[in-house]
């Protein structure tokens, strides 16, 4: 749908489209306009932005995601399981729950068949047992909650930092220092809606990564990181590395792959380790998620085994 501007305005956007849109609410346009669902002379906008005679408004409306999940055959690779938990090896190219664009073959989808459907409830019927997401490229542990005692005690500790997440990513160039806290506040990229960015405080929330090089491949220009998170933004790593100046490789996001030294067809970042108190017993469960075979070429140039580099 087009709609032009046929008369001089100075009105907000959004209040525009509601005047004019009558199947739809102003908060349903606000959020069209912030997933970029609709442009103002084909550029993405906020809501608050004003408009003006002539201006091109494009409205596309998406298809509408299924309110409740559909269980789906799909394999697994499970790490560890129980009546109060499930930990998976989400592999690469997974979308964690169902979403626009995304309405099934989700981990969502394949949780409910294999769970016959016992999963915590707290998420909402999109996201039964969801308790933390990885991206949809980024492999590794991801843990999973059956019950609403379980869901509300995994939050806690990813809410309190209690929980040990450690990733391996490879990086386009070395980052420098060889050891490093990186410590910087966060936020939605205003000119990117797809995006996160470093932004100056107070805006944003508090982000930070302890990295170190494991490995640095002078031939590609490339370094094996280790990552541990103490907090859990959204492409946190990713913005992070990005920062240093050592974007990830295959990040379609935040590097052209087709332009990195090294090609390995994925994103390459997993999560490798995950500790977390057990909801029930409170006993301290440490989790890995195997690693990739993409990582064979660093990993085959480290002096000793990884695990010593912890």
């Amino acid at each position: 749908m087009i709609l032009t501007v046929d008369q001089p305005s100075t009105e907000r956007i959004d209040a525009w489209l509601a005047s004019r849109l009558s199947d739809l609410s102003r908060s349903r346009i606000q959020e069209l306009i912030r997933e970029q669902f609709i442009l103002c002379n084909d550029k993405a906008v906020k809501p608050r932005d004003s408009i003006k005679l002539g201006d091109r408004i494009t409205v596309l409306i998406p298809e509408a995601v299924p309110s409740e999940a559909i269980a789906q055959e799909i394999p697994l690779q499970i790490l560890f399981e129980d009546d109060d938990m499930i930990v998976v090896d989400k592999e690469p190219g997974m979308v964690v729950h169902p979403a626009v664009g995304n309405h099934d073959g989700t981990l969502v989808n394949a949780l409910l068949h294999h769970c016959k459907g016992q999963l915590s409830g707290i998420g909402g019927v999109e996201r039964p047992g969801i308790v933390h997401r990885l991206d949809k490229d980024t492999s590794g542990c991801l843990i999973v909650a059956k019950n609403d005692h379980a869901h509300q005690h995994l939050a806690e500790q990813f809410s309190n930092r209690s929980n040990d997440k450690i990733y391996l990513c490879v990086t386009q160039q070395t980052p420098v220092p060889a050891s490093e806290t990186i410590f910087t506040h966060i936020a939605r990229d205003p000119r990117n809606r797809q995006k996160m960015a470093v932004v100056s405080p107070p805006a944003g929330r508090a982000s930070i990564t302890d990295y170190k090089v494991l490995f640095g491949d002078a031939s590609n220009r490339t370094a094996l990181v280790l990552c541990h998170l103490h907090t859990g933004r959204t492409h946190q790593i990713r913005v992070h590395m990005k920062h240093k100046g050592t974007p990830l490789i295959g990040d379609p996001i935040y590097a052209q792959p087709q332009r990195q030294s090294a090609h390995t067809g994925r994103l390459m970042l997993h999560a490798w380790k995950l500790s977390i108190d057990h909801p029930r017993s409170g006993e301290r469960l440490h989790f890995t998620a195997p690693i990739p075979c993409e990582y064979t070429p660093w990993l085959q140039s480290l002096e000793q085994p990884i695990e010593s580099y912890l």
